[in-house]
């Protein structure tokens, strides 16, 4: 694709739009950025546009027709919808309009190598690059993850790994990866959706464009993805974690086998830094794409051993009065916080967690997750805009507390969390409600947490407190 000369109109100021606004430029196009926020709230937001906005002509506060319409091309931004009044115009009148990843993969040299689901992505993609680099290629790891895929389009790579939501599937329409994995299929963004299965649609396109030459990997354990692989042309490859399979990989009795092409392997899940059956799955679906070009197999499990995942997904803040601190801040969904807390705790036994949960809703009933979380969390700390959706779904489970703010979440879950609990901050909510990201969210309790003191008396000894009169000096 030739940029030079192009009239083209980004849409979204983002991290994406702004990539691709500077790629364009230095293509030699005329470049329009546009967004409906002003600049100032797009710099509130932490978007730096100053470095592309001597070179581009800014178009804020609402979107002109008029550019859409004379644009040669549109790139729209990961969460855009198509239905904004300027984009419908500008279809009507024939203007091709696609998303960065669309963009980039048509520019792009080297094979792709894409994840999707609703949970596992990231750890997923920043896994395999790990892997793949561990065996001495040159990789791009990005997407959804962070950086944008097209910020790679002249860099000299082996491979590129790239994470994909749901918005950015939407504006897909030639890609095709080598490899398309995808993970699972559970309830989110139904605050974007009209239903599930408009969102089921947009992560099927992963699929779409791929033939019998590609490979989609595909959750043996997870109906919905089986549904959808069965439409693919890619040779599918799947993972399971509840059988053993014959062709493809499956971890039974702690060991992850890898059969059905060649020379079989064994590796034992114990070995690895990442808890829990949900991150088993990431390894196995990890391995997949480098086991088959033939990488050494020793040497991707021990990159896979050597992972300690990512910032805000289950990561361990500190250890405090025999209390564990649990930063899950990228549990933005309901069954993101579910695997975390399976991870944790097991039904039946005695209840140990404290969840903290809440944020902006993104739809959905919380009274399907009720079966799940009985038995296993011991109290809620709840804040945000879901925190009354989540107390009326939840007060018959166990004990409902709502707060203000992150600070007083942890300070009361300090007060009663006894010694050999957990406490999980896992939002099942998006963080924009109070926060700029899932990663601000995470910052600032990671900060409350080390902040706490140890305590001299209270639950975190194992003796009892006062809840209510705790919560009325907390929230006043």
């Amino acid at each position: 694709m030739q940029l030079q000369g192009k009239k083209i109109v980004v849409v979204g100021a983002g991290c994406s739009g702004i990539a691709v606004c500077r790629y364009a430029v230095n293509n030699g196009a005329q470049v329009v950025l546009s967004d409906r926020r002003s600049l100032a709230e797009i710099e509130a937001g932490g978007n730096d546009i100053r470095a592309v906005a001597g070179s581009v002509e800014c178009d804020f506060s609402g979107h002109t027709e008029e550019y859409f319409t004379q644009a040669d091309l549109i790139v729209i931004s990961p969460g855009v919808p198509l239905s904004i009044p300027a984009l419908v115009a500008a279809k009507a009148a024939g203007i091709p309009i696609v998303g960065e990843i669309e963009l980039a993969s048509r520019l792009l040299s080297c094979p792709m190598m894409a994840i999707t689901g609703t949970n596992g992505k990231s750890t997923t993609t920043e896994l395999l690059g790990a892997m793949l680099r561990r065996c001495g290629k040159e990789v791009f790891v990005g997407g959804n993850l962070g950086t944008p895929l097209i910020t790679c389009v002249d860099e000299q790579l082996d491979y590129a790994v790239v994470e994909l939501s749901s918005f950015q599937l939407e504006s897909v329409e030639s890609f095709c990866p080598r490899y398309a994995a995808m993970l699972n299929i559970s309830l989110d963004h139904l605050d974007r959706y009209p239903d599930m299965e408009s969102y089921i649609a947009a992560k099927e396109a992963i699929f779409a464009q791929q033939s019998c030459d590609d490979i989609a990997i595909v959750n043996g354990d997870d109906a919905e993805v089986m549904r959808l692989a069965a439409k693919a042309a890619a040779r599918k490859v799947l993972f399971s974690s509840s059988r053993r399979l014959d062709i493809g990989i499956s971890c039974v009795d702690g060991i992850i086998e890898w059969r059905g092409f060649g020379l079989s392997k064994r590796f034992d899940s114990r070995q690895l830094q990442l808890c829990g059956s949900h991150n088993i799955e990431n390894v196995m679906a990890a391995l997949v794409p480098p086991l088959l070009e033939g990488l050494d197999a020793d040497t991707l499990w021990q990159a896979a051993c050597e992972f300690t995942g990512l910032p805000h997904r289950m990561a361990l803040v500190r250890k405090l009065d025999g209390v564990s601190w649990y930063n899950d801040s990228k549990g933005t969904n309901p069954g993101s916080v579910l695997k975390s807390v399976a991870s944790l705790g097991k039904s039946g036994s005695c209840p140990n967690i404290t969840l903290i949960a809440g944020g902006k809703d993104k739809g959905g009933d919380y009274r399907d997750m009720c079966s799940y979380l009985t038995g296993r969390v011991a109290q809620f700390v709840l804040l945000g805009e879901a925190a009354q959706s989540m107390r009326r779904a939840w007060v018959d489970l166990a004990p409902v507390h709502l707060v203000d703010s992150v600070e007083q979440a942890v300070q009361l879950a300090q007060k009663i969390t006894p010694a050999g609990g957990s406490v999980l901050l896992s939002p099942g909510c998006s963080s924009f409600d109070m926060f700029n990201s899932f990663a601000h969210r995470g910052e600032v309790f990671t900060a409350a947490v080390q902040a706490l003191p140890y305590a001299e008396t209270g639950a975190g000894t194992g003796a009892k407190t006062d809840v209510d009169t705790d919560l009325a000096e907390l929230v006043g």
